[in-house]
């Protein structure tokens, strides 16, 4: 779905990408990310027309979705809380 359509959609039903991507658990920056490249994922895309499909019948997508509990993603990258980058690397002994 391109990046365009899917904010018609989510114009359509009331909310915002930030409130998008609370709903569906993830960074609204990486939802932003897709207007690069202009296309949308087509699971995030079902999702938005399924939002906005039962916004238009009358029914209430936030208590559908709330009977799925959401995990919070692991962070990607080799940092540890609190080190910026990850550890040290050691010193490599390479002299003969």
């Amino acid at each position: 779905m391109p990046y365009a359509d899917f904010l018609v959609e989510l114009g359509k039903a009331g909310l915002s990408v930030r409130a998008f991507a609370e709903l569906v658990g993830m960074n609204p920056n990486s939802i932003s990310n897709y207007a690069r490249n202009g296309e949308l994922p087509t699971h995030l895309a079902l999702i938005a027309v399924l939002i906005t499909g039962m916004s238009e019948l009358g029914g209430d997508y936030r208590q559908a979705m709330s009977k799925v509990a959401l995990t919070p993603k692991k962070v990607r990258g080799g940092a540890r809380k609190g080190h910026f980058g990850g550890d040290r690397q050691s010193s490599l002994d390479l002299v003969p």
